[in-house]
């Protein structure tokens, strides 16, 4: 494009810095800034936003910041944007802190921005301002669709109130897989395993393939169930039948479903048999099996794991 001698326009650079945000190249988005300026394009506010999301997604929050906070006009994407960016960073406390100054600023929010501060309130368990952002869809007319819906049932899941998220579910007109594994894991997580493993069967009916997620939300329904058969059932129709390449936390539930029924021995060479490093989780899951069923624990698998985690090997 240099070599013809045409000059990027406002059009070309969101382009650049939405590739570098996609493989997180903090350097070369840094020198394409340094572009945006040399044209006088650094007040476009297309171009800020970009900016916003390609620094958020290099994990430089302070940069973020400093790019919303030098933006003399700013739009809903803008809000949205910067308020993303702290939510992926974990900084939620901060990203509730931007849509109170947001509304006092007389933006209304859209649905972009209930979806971010939704993921916000999974993550940091704040049921009350969850249930206000609902109270505020609600209030602005805005249509519970899919990517809202699952948005709540994932909220009101992660907080435990499963009665709210199965109420959201069983309303939506349309569900996805997440949706549907959203409802199965919150259910799951909160002592509904047999509620959970009749969902399963239902969203196979509906023609949606499982992913890596519901497995995850079905496994742990057979751990707080102990079904210990159906767990190994379950594990194998992942991968065998649906194709689904176990990862750690998969393993990880399988541990935690043979380590609850008092299963140790068998729990302790499953991960010794596993195709993936068990990473510290893994280990702990069975260490803390270990002290509840230390009564049956002759082989002393507790004894040696601690040694191991004594020695700095776990």
């Amino acid at each position: 494009m240099w070599s013809l001698g045409i000059s990027p326009d406002k059009l070309t650079f969101p382009i650049l810095l939405k590739a570098c945000a996609a493989i997180s190249v903090l350097n070369e988005g840094r020198k394409i800034q340094v572009d945006v300026v040399k044209h006088g394009l650094d007040c476009n506010v297309y171009v800020q936003n970009t900016m916003i999301h390609f620094y958020g997604s290099c994990r430089r929050i302070r940069d973020t910041r400093r790019v919303f906070d030098e933006m003399s006009y700013r739009t809903v994407v803008s809000w949205n944007a910067v308020l993303s960016a702290c939510v992926d960073n974990e900084c939620l406390k901060e990203s509730f802190r931007l849509f109170v100054k947001m509304m006092d600023s007389g933006f209304d929010p859209d649905e972009t921005t209930m979806m971010i501060l939704l993921s916000s309130c999974s993550e940091l368990g704040n049921l009350s301002f969850g249930r206000w952002v609902h109270s505020q869809v609600i209030g602005n007319g805005m249509d519970v669709n899919c990517r809202l819906g699952t948005a709540l049932v994932d909220m009101y899941g992660k907080c435990g109130t499963v009665y709210d998220a199965s109420m959201v579910f069983h309303r939506m007109l349309e569900r996805n897989v997440w949706t549907w594994s959203a409802m199965i894991l919150g259910l799951a997580q909160h002592g509904f395993a047999k509620d959970a493993l009749e969902l399963f069967p239902k969203m196979k009916q509906s023609s949606i393939s499982p992913t890596y997620v519901t497995f995850l939300g079905i496994l742990c329904a057979c751990s707080h169930a102990g079904l210990v058969d159906g767990g190994y059932k379950f594990f194998h129709d992942m991968e065998n039948v649906h194709g689904i390449e176990p990862m750690v936390i998969h393993y990880g539930a399988m541990v935690d479903i043979l380590s609850r029924a008092g299963h140790l021995k068998e729990a302790y060479n499953f991960i010794l048999k596993m195709p993936v490093e068990a990473d510290p989780v893994v280990w702990r899951t069975l260490l803390s099996a270990c002290t509840i069923h230390c009564v049956n624990d002759n082989d002393r698998i507790g004894y040696f794991n601690w040694s191991q985690r004594e020695a700095g090997t776990l």
